[in-house]
């Protein structure tokens, strides 16, 4: 069912799909809903979470080794922006249902405030807060998102690239150490 509300979400952007809807997609009957979850809310609520960790697990596969904190942010951004080509129903929902996650404690924010932690505490980062920092880091990451897949004729690298050093200068990197910082290479979504 889970499966089948993240079709029905990543393809309509659609939270008011009946509960029939979403039965019939996953191939169950209609009561099964009931089985598994309160409502229909709750069920919408676990396919966005599923989704987020899905997209949290692909890029702490590709990330796996940076050490440097900023490099993490950086390449945790433009292979976000890379996956709206390889992994756009990931990215259509973190577009539409993104925003209400941003402090969850599953998906993408518990590794995105570690690495932030991890960057504050090693003095890489400036920011004093890390849940402000998340705030910023989020939002900018759903800006971008929303960016690549509405507008698919920019070179999404470059926009990613220009993103993530504006973060990473926000965060506190001097202008220099963030721009090449987000030029480094970036392991492959493959």
């Amino acid at each position: 069912m889970i499966r089948a509300a993240r079709q029905i979400l990543a393809e309509t952007g659609d939270t008011s799909a009946g509960i029939q809807a979403i039965a019939e997609r996953a191939d169950v009957g209609f009561g099964s809903l009931y089985n598994h979850f309160e409502s229909k809310t709750e069920l919408l609520d676990a396919a966005v979470t599923d989704a987020l960790e899905e997209f949290g697990q692909v890029i702490d596969e590709r990330v796996e080794g940076i050490e440097d904190p900023a490099e993490l942010v950086a390449a945790g951004f433009r292979l976000s922006a890379r996956m709206t080509d390889s992994h756009p129903e990931l990215m259509r929902i973190l577009r539409d249902r993104g925003l209400a996650h941003i402090h969850s404690e599953s998906g993408l924010s518990p590794r995105a405030r570690r690495d932030l932690e991890r960057g504050i505490a090693s003095g890489r980062f400036t920011a004093a807060d890390p849940t402000t920092a998340l705030s910023a880091l989020g939002g900018t990451l759903l800006s971008l998102v929303a960016l690549r897949l509405d507008r698919p004729d920019l070179d999404g690298d470059e926009v990613a690239s220009d993103l993530a050093e504006m973060v990473l200068r926000m965060l506190g990197l001097p202008p220099e150490d963030a721009h090449e910082v987000t030029r480094r290479p970036l392991p492959d979504l493959v």
